[in-house]
């Protein structure tokens, strides 16, 4: 069973920092993809920032130049730095990775519970 555990999330005033890590544990043989998406109340769920086992990395043009996404491979573990943050960062984020239980198996998404986001004065 694999299973995602974010942390992180808190609130925060406009202007201000945080960072967001999500470890993935269980049964895992590989890693293709790990990111960061988003979902404001009465809103889909949206992309934030991917990065590949290769370190390529991708991100909404809403955050490019204020988040980092990060990963340490050995730890299975991926990092969002944001910096700069704006109220209408406000929302739950959710971690995912595409990742290969066994060498047989196709690659699969699996998603974390969420941790919110608040960015408020």
């Amino acid at each position: 069973q694999v299973q995602l555990v974010e942390s992180g999330g808190g609130l925060v005033q406009p202007g201000g920092s945080l960072r967001l890590s999500c470890a993935a544990s269980g049964t895992i043989f590989r890693i293709d993809t790990m990111g960061w998406y988003c979902q404001a109340p009465g809103k889909e769920r949206e992309l934030v920032a991917t990065i590949t086992s290769g370190g390529t990395t991708n991100y909404a043009d809403s955050v490019k130049g204020r988040f980092t996404i990060s990963s340490d491979n050995g730890k299975k573990t991926v990092y969002l730095q944001m910096n700069s943050l704006k109220p209408e960062d406000t929302a739950v984020y959710y971690c995912n990775t595409q990742l290969r239980i066994h060498y047989w198996d196709n690659f699969r998404d699996y998603w974390g519970q969420g941790t919110q986001v608040t960015v408020s004065s």
